[in-house]
């Protein structure tokens, strides 16, 4: 495996579409996005022109950037009947991207379907991306548990993305990425240790945004929790969108390198200037190689 950024947006026509088909949000209206709980905002074009994106991958130097669903704007807690249309107009555009792109596929999280994500995940998707809010507790995880179940079956990844930001229309505009994005990962890091990882031993799950940094409360649950060591889960990985050389160095001591890969959340924010945050070569090649293998693959060097 080349370079890899394990976390990008990038709108195929196909969503862009979809979405400004639509009265209620999540829509487009043009260029600008509604949403419920966010105030409206204006998405440039040129974030979501390909060719243009491709030539920044490039110059980037990666082999592969992964796309997703940007899980925020409420499609899969849409009803079945309203998810799939944008689910399925994401799917469509997502699969023809050209390299060095890939995809994460989406599932709607209010009426499950494992049949037909599974049916999704056969045209060569990575593995299922989910909204963090979506595995918050363990009635999330009970019913979202036939599609992990679907990707320990097929030996595929997990990624867990901030959902939508309820209550945040009247606040700054930063105010959702920074408060109930943050609070969502963070109770989908522990949420996973006591719900999660029980009923799916072998699933590998990436977490966005560093896991809202929960891993930094490693002490704390050591004092706290449940009294069972809170020892690193080999198949549990953080990336490193929004994030800079202060929080992933903290995260590093608390979990070690093999945990971390590179993600940058473009075009919502810029890949880091040093790949490896500071922290030597070797460090660079584990966060852009060596981990995004095993996370993707289960393989190893």
């Amino acid at each position: 495996m080349t370079n890899c950024d394990v976390h990008q947006h990038l709108w195929p026509p196909s969503l862009v579409a979809a979405l400004r088909s639509r009265r209620e949000p999540p829509f487009l209206d043009g260029w600008t996005l509604y949403l419920d709980g966010e105030p409206p905002y204006e998405l440039p074009s040129a974030d979501h022109d390909i060719a243009r994106r491709a030539a920044l991958a490039d110059s980037d130097g990666l082999g592969r950037a992964l796309v997703s669903l940007s899980s925020p704007i409420g499609a899969e807690w849409l009803p079945a009947a309203e998810a799939r249309p944008l689910l399925d107009a994401y799917h469509e555009g997502s699969a023809a991207l050209p390299e060095p792109f890939g995809a994460w596929a989406a599932a709607c999280v209010r009426d499950v379907d494992a049949q037909a994500t599974a049916e999704v995940l056969d045209q060569g998707f990575v593995g299922l991306q989910l909204p963090a809010n979506a595995l918050a507790d363990a009635v999330g995880y009970a019913r979202c548990a036939p599609l992990l179940d679907l990707l320990q079956e097929r030996d595929l990844p997990l990624f867990v993305h901030p959902g939508p930001a309820p209550g945040g229309a009247e606040g700054p505009g930063w105010w959702p990425a920074m408060v109930p994005y943050v609070q969502q990962m963070h109770s989908a890091w522990f949420a996973f240790r006591a719900f999660g990882r029980p009923r799916h031993p072998r699933l590998r799950v990436c977490f966005a945004l560093l896991a809202g940094l929960a891993p930094l409360h490693g002490e704390r649950f050591a004092a706290r929790g449940d009294g069972s060591d809170a020892e690193v889960d080999p198949g549990v990985f953080v990336e490193t969108s929004s994030y800079g050389p202060t929080a992933v160095e903290a995260v590093v001591r608390a979990l070690g390198v093999d945990a971390v890969v590179q993600g940058s959340d473009r075009p919502y924010a810029e890949p880091p200037q040093q790949p490896g945050f500071g922290l030597g070569g070797p460090t660079a090649y584990a966060f852009r190689i060596t981990n995004p293998r095993r996370l993707l693959t289960g393989t190893v060097d």
